[in-house]
């Protein structure tokens, strides 16, 4: 005997398709990544952004590969020289501490 799963399609609204559509164009992230952030199918967003472009005839932001490839590496480096800058921050901070450490701090007093 088979058991009988009632599984309920999910609909979504016109905005929030068009937002993630406005999100995998205007961004460097893929279709996939999009979707999966937003628990959709890949190809679910992958249909809507076709639908979303024939009916805004294309987008003028819409990046081509390789600006997207670019934008990628440019982001990528940017996070390196964060991660390096916040490094350097800490050593500069932790240097500064351990030459104090041994230092005699020098109290000014008046002479009356």
């Amino acid at each position: 005997m088979r058991s009988a799963v009632t599984t309920s399609r999910r609909r979504f609204s016109q905005e929030f398709k068009d937002e993630l559509c406005q999100e995998v164009i205007s961004t460097s992230k893929s279709i996939k990544d999009v979707a999966l952030a937003y628990g959709v199918g890949p190809e679910t967003l992958r249909n809507w952004l076709n639908k979303y472009r024939e009916a805004n005839g294309g987008t003028q932001d819409e990046l081509t590969l390789t600006e997207r490839a670019r934008l990628k590496m440019l982001e990528r480096e940017n996070s390196e020289l964060r991660a390096e800058a916040s490094f350097l921050k800490k050593a500069a901070a932790y240097a500064g501490d351990s030459c104090q450490v041994g230092s005699v701090p020098i109290l000014l007093t008046s002479v009356v």
